[in-house]
């Protein structure tokens, strides 16, 4: 069977729409802005949590779950790509250049995070105020001057820039964007030069991407979300961002490859793929909700006061209430009842249904991950939290797509090319 190269157009009309929505975005985001000033509540504009908050914590606070979530999207694509290689796997031959083209957005996520972290970290992470550390202060805090060290180091007597902490996500930027760029670059010349050479290289570099993705993946979980409720941690916790990261990814897969099918690319991607990519949303819904259980139960049965209050504050706080039971339901109870059937999981216009929700539904579980630590009982999802998110979701798929309009959506030389053209399930 012959194939045909096939590229996507990136359209004058799809770009404009993607404006759109960023400009939408924009405009929601700064009515939010004004509708929260004009708001009695939120008059003060004091920093501390006593004296309430502004506007301007609640942006700063939703920018980094923004900050966070797409970051996820982009090095778990990555991820996606290497995976397949190190497992030497042939079905994902048609689909694997789509995740690859997440991690295009690595080096604006690596920009947009540390401006966020010096213009809000003091807003966002109790652990940047000073007087925690002084012995002398009425704020000294015996426990958090105990992790000085992990986030401080070397130390000082008045330590100032968390140099380990933002030494950390250099690194973690820069290894993960040069092994991207060293995969995507190999991609492209199989596509020149043909053979098995560039194939074999990939597996190699995939392997050791694996090995470091594994750290640094669950050691920017601590460091950019866990930290944020500096008194508690989770032994489970790299896993959990892991685990909602990995599923939300998959699911963008699936609805990028529905939607280019449906526009008459990606002709060598049959039902059996879309049934693949359909297991792989429903078992890893299946898994998010493990691994959320597991964390949950064993909490919940010790009881050991400075474990719970993380959960006492997501589900007896009146603002986090609510959203922390529809986030259960989003993102295990609906995509476990509509993909349970076999042929759901092969058909378009259900996974077109499903994985949006998996998308919106995990960055809702993001939402409660850092805004509970962070805004305490002044959070709330309004109109500035769907604002910004349709401003990163649109400047995300917009670099995507971008990049996707630049290569082959497929490499015609991949050595696993005929056992993905003749795969069934």
């Amino acid at each position: 069977m012959t194939t045909v190269e096939e590229r996507y157009d990136f359209s004058a009309k799809a770009k404009k729409n993607l404006f759109v929505t960023i400009g939408t975005g924009i405009l929601i985001t700064v009515l939010g802005i004004v509708l929260m000033s004009t708001d009695g509540h939120h008059e003060d504009v004091a920093h501390d949590a006593e004296h309430g908050f502004s506007w301007v914590n609640r942006l700063a606070v939703d920018i980094w779950i923004n900050n966070i979530y797409f970051t996820g999207l982009a090095i778990v694509g990555v991820f996606f790509f290497a995976l397949q290689y190190a497992a030497q796997a042939g079905w994902s031959a048609s689909i694997k250049r789509i995740p690859l083209a997440f991690g295009n957005w690595l080096p604006y996520a690596g920009v947009l995070m540390l401006i966020s972290f010096f213009a809000f970290g003091h807003d966002i992470f109790h652990w940047t105020h000073h007087d925690l550390y002084d012995i002398n202060s009425h704020d000294f805090d015996s426990i958090i001057n105990n992790k000085k060290g992990y986030f401080y180091w070397p130390l000082s007597e008045h330590p100032s820039v968390p140099v380990f902490f933002i030494g950390r996500m250099l690194l973690f930027f820069g290894l993960w964007y040069y092994l991207f760029h060293k995969l995507r670059n190999l991609a492209f010349k199989e596509d020149l030069e043909g053979g098995t050479a560039a194939w074999y290289k990939m597996r190699k570099l995939s392997a050791a991407f694996l090995v470091i993705f594994a750290v640094s993946s669950s050691v920017a979980g601590w460091d950019w979300v866990m930290s944020i409720d500096t008194h508690w941690f989770s032994t489970m916790f790299g896993w959990y961002v892991f685990a909602s990261w990995w599923v939300t990814t998959l699911a963008l897969i699936t609805f990028i490859v529905i939607i280019l099918k449906e526009k008459g690319l990606l002709s060598i991607v049959n039902q059996n793929h879309i049934h693949d990519l359909g297991k792989f949303v429903f078992a890893f819904s299946v898994f998010w909700t493990y691994i959320w259980f597991s964390q949950f139960l064993l909490i919940y049965y010790a009881n050991i006061p400075e474990e719970t209050i993380y959960f006492v504050e997501r589900w007896r706080n009146d603002q986090y209430g609510t959203i922390f039971f529809v986030n259960l339901f989003l993102n295990f109870v609906f995509p476990f009842l509509l993909l349970m059937p076999r042929d759901a999981k092969r058909h378009s216009a259900i996974l077109k249904v499903v994985t949006p929700i998996v998308i919106f539904g995990h960055w809702i579980d993001f939402y409660l991950m850092i805004t509970p630590g962070t805004l305490k009982a002044n959070g709330g999802y309004g109109l500035v939290e769907f604002g910004t998110m349709l401003v990163y979701g649109g400047a995300f798929l917009y670099v995507v797509l971008n990049s996707l309009s630049k290569a082959p959506l497929f490499a015609k030389n991949d050595p696993m090319l005929q056992e993905s053209l003749h795969h069934h399930v």
